[in-house]
């Protein structure tokens, strides 16, 4: 487990202190708010509360001097040798600085994109991808054990519709009126075979080179068939001839219709039943669904599910995420040469890069729409932030292979300028950054958080000669740290960290 220098050094200032960086250099290293928080349940003044701080921070090796400011924050302003430890840390843990030892490590299955095999991978599966793949390695880099499943409907009508606009097509026919449109319906009709399984193939090919791997595909057509059993296990009702869950008592909106009366065909809520039980037989100590916002309503239908059969609802969890647009000049654009009416995935790759992709699709809460500035993203400039990121970490690896085997030592001779102190700090942030975008299931905090890094290197970069300079051992294992940093907040979103640009 790699040390977090920053919480380490909060629980020796006191218990439940948390730090935060000043914006000002000037208000030192480190500030916190804690007198002001305890106030209330300890009945005293913050500035009294405060004075016990900075008397118990001062008496700490790592902390030059700390003093109170305004109506009760504690201000600390750290000793040069607690940043040699910081670097050292990671240094010492390498790859591993960051990542976490959980208390219990779960079995955690991301279950994302799982778009019907109808067309090719559009834009808005792509952002289900970029999320779902990015809260996946969040959590296995924070210590459990996570594996990616696709679900796919391989029968019902609207396959049926597909496969015989593929038909008309081969008999050069145009397709059925609520058929399937566009070039790749052609392009399938040129094939022999199924063209589902064909369908599935370019969509895997499509989220392979999108940097998205699954360990595993469920088929609705497989799971219905464990619906006879499952059915009379749920607390249901029938009505109008169809068959209800009577889901709203277990905490759902609304009671849902499991079998239809119009032939008695089962609905996708049905399946979800099916899948379920499935999902948590298999002994997954947390189901996650990532899923568009319009199905809102899913969150508490799983959770009623999980109650009727007897499941901790607990056990489920699902993510939701809104819309993408693309623009250019402001403008809305269309970019797909095969469908005028959607963006497919690999052509939005082949326009902007497919690190300029992932990087887009996650820099947002999953909560706010995204807008893409096309041409921006395919812009290889610093303007362009994913490429700005990347550069930093060129430009460090460019270094080092100038360094050979110059020697790399984080002991300090002399002192350390402002710029090393804030790049320090900022290095050691990553353990906290990492575990809350893991807690929260927003990995956007990740790319947010590497424009603060290549910020911070940038300015040391510019301010300090780093080869053939007195400080060389000790510049270049700062520039060997935040290389790390950067790979690992690169690697956590599915970008690469390229050692020439």
């Amino acid at each position: 487990m790699s040390t977090d220098p920053v919480s380490a050094l909060a629980s020796l200032v006191g218990t439940g202190v948390t730090l935060e960086r000043p914006s000002d250099a000037e208000h030192g290293d480190y500030a916190t708010n804690a007198a002001l928080r305890l106030a209330g349940a300890r009945r005293q003044a913050p500035r009294e509360i405060a004075t016990e701080l900075v008397e118990t921070a001062q008496a700490l090796p790592e902390v030059e001097h700390a003093e109170i400011a305004g109506p009760g924050f504690v201000n600390l302003f750290l000793v040069d040798a607690w940043f040699v430890g910081a670097l050292r840390a990671i240094l010492d843990a390498g790859e591993e600085f960051g990542c976490g030892w959980p208390e219990r490590r779960e079995r955690v299955q991301v279950e994302m994109v799982s778009a019907n095999p109808t067309g090719p991978i559009t834009v808005a599966h792509a952002r289900n991808g970029a999320y779902g793949d990015s809260v996946a390695r969040l959590l296995a880099f924070a210590g459990h054990d996570v594996s990616r499943e696709y679900y796919y409907n391989d029968t019902g009508a609207q396959m049926d519709r597909f496969r015989a606009s593929v038909e008309a097509a081969r008999r050069g026919e145009e397709p059925p009126e609520d058929g399937y449109h566009g070039a790749y319906v052609k392009e399938l009709a040129e094939r022999p075979g199924d063209p589902v399984a064909e369908m599935l193939r370019s969509i895997e090919a499509s989220l392979k080179r999108f940097r998205v791997h699954f360990d595993s595909w469920a088929r609705q057509s497989v799971l219905e068939e464990r619906l006879s059993d499952l059915l009379p296990r749920l607390d249901t009702y029938e009505q109008d001839g169809a068959l209800w869950a009577r889901s709203s008592t277990y905490g759902d909106e609304e009671d849902r219709v499991l079998i239809r009366s119009d032939g008695g065909a089962a609905t996708y809520r049905a399946a979800d039943v099916a899948y379920l039980v499935d999902k948590l037989e298999r002994g997954i100590d947390r189901a996650i669904y990532v899923l568009g916002a319009d199905h809102h309503g899913t969150r508490n239908w799983y959770a009623a599910i999980a109650r009727m059969l007897g499941y901790d609802p607990n056990r489920v969890e699902v993510l939701l995420y809104q819309l993408v647009h693309l623009t250019r000049g402001g403008e809305q654009t269309k970019m797909s040469k095969r469908r005028g009416d959607v963006v497919f995935l690999d052509d939005f790759m082949d326009e902007i890069g497919v690190d300029a992709a992932r990087w887009y699709l996650v820099k947002s809460g999953p909560d706010q729409t995204i807008e893409i500035d096309v041409d921006l993203a395919a812009e290889k400039s610093q303007k362009n932030p994913v490429y700005y990121v990347q550069y930093a970490h060129a430009r460090i690896a460019g270094i080092i292979r100038n360094a050979g085997d110059a020697k790399v030592s984080a002991d300090l001779i002399g002192g350390l300028a402002v710029e090393e102190r804030e790049l320090i700090k900022r290095l050691a942030e990553l353990p906290a950054v990492a575990a809350d975008a893991a807690e929260k299931r927003g990995p956007q905090g990740i790319p947010q958080y590497a424009i603060r890094v290549a910020d911070d290197f940038h300015r040391f970069y510019h301010e300090h000669r780093v080869l053939e300079s007195e400080q060389q051992a000790f510049r270049l294992a700062l520039c060997r740290a935040t290389q790390t940093v950067i790979a690992r907040c690169l690697d956590l979103i599915g970008v690469e960290a390229p050692e020439r640009m």
